[in-house]
């Protein structure tokens, strides 16, 4: 029934990927979800046993154009990630590189089986040094504020506004889609504030308020965890980090 499933997903997200009109179709399966959410602008969702908060659904994203694919975060786990990559290979889009958001599990579990096909992976140099230090799989190319990547005929921008969920947190936008994904800063609405143990809960708001300010046009925004929202999820998070 599982190998069934996987079979089931592969065919689905072809149809994703080749008929974009049909954004409403979803992709379902016991291990991984991947959603449409614009033309070239998706959600995947893999799962990840916590022992404060249970089994956790965490999202990433992949951007797509001209057949090639841009991963932000990896699913949680190296079994998933290679589920992932299945997907994606069986359609003709080749995996131009995978994007950390920051160092923890929900992240880069799965970074190792990218690097196992020779997939380039991307990070803050804030996240690298972290990673090192936590001694889990290190991204390999850093920058500090800024770093855009060419995917397809279109650009993805990597940026570092600040301190939040952890010190290293960033955020990718993609332009073309006014798609952002904010990763575990930015909270769904009705959220509660989640794992706190790197957290700097000072500058968590006017980090959040520096992304509204740059990135004022994004219409789409994927938290870390939970429902894809509109500008709203960086109101929420600026009103919750703001409670005393």
């Amino acid at each position: 029934m599982r190998t069934l499933s996987r079979l089931s997903l592969i065919v689905l997200f072809f149809g994703i990927a080749c008929r974009p009109s049909d954004a409403q179709l979803s992709v379902q399966s016991d291990e991984l979800k991947v959603e449409a959410i614009t033309k070239n602008a998706y959600v995947h969702k893999s799962y990840l046993q916590t022992e404060s908060f249970g089994k956790v659904e965490c999202n990433g994203a992949i951007f797509v154009s001209k057949n090639e694919a841009l991963i932000m975060d990896t699913p949680s786990d190296s079994a998933t990630a290679v589920l992932l990559i299945a997907f994606l290979q069986k359609n003709n889009i080749k995996i131009k590189g995978v994007v950390v958001n920051h160092f923890h599990g929900d992240c880069l579990g799965g970074l190792s089986a990218f690097h196992a096909i020779g997939v380039p992976s991307y990070a803050s140099n804030l996240t690298i040094e972290a990673a090192k230090k936590a001694n889990v799989t290190v991204p390999q190319i850093g920058f500090d504020k800024i770093q855009t990547l060419k995917i397809g005929n279109k650009e993805v921008k990597n940026m570092y506004l600040g301190e939040a969920h952890t010190s290293d947190n960033i955020v990718t936008y993609f332009p073309s889609e006014k798609t952002l994904f904010g990763g575990c800063m930015v909270k769904e609405v009705n959220a509660t504030k989640g794992y706190l143990g790197d957290a700097n809960i000072a500058s968590w708001p006017k980090t959040i308020e520096n992304i509204k300010k740059t990135l004022s046009e994004a219409q789409f925004i994927i938290p870390g965890h939970g429902k894809i929202g509109g500008q709203e999820l960086l109101n929420y998070t600026i009103t919750l980090f703001s409670e005393k």
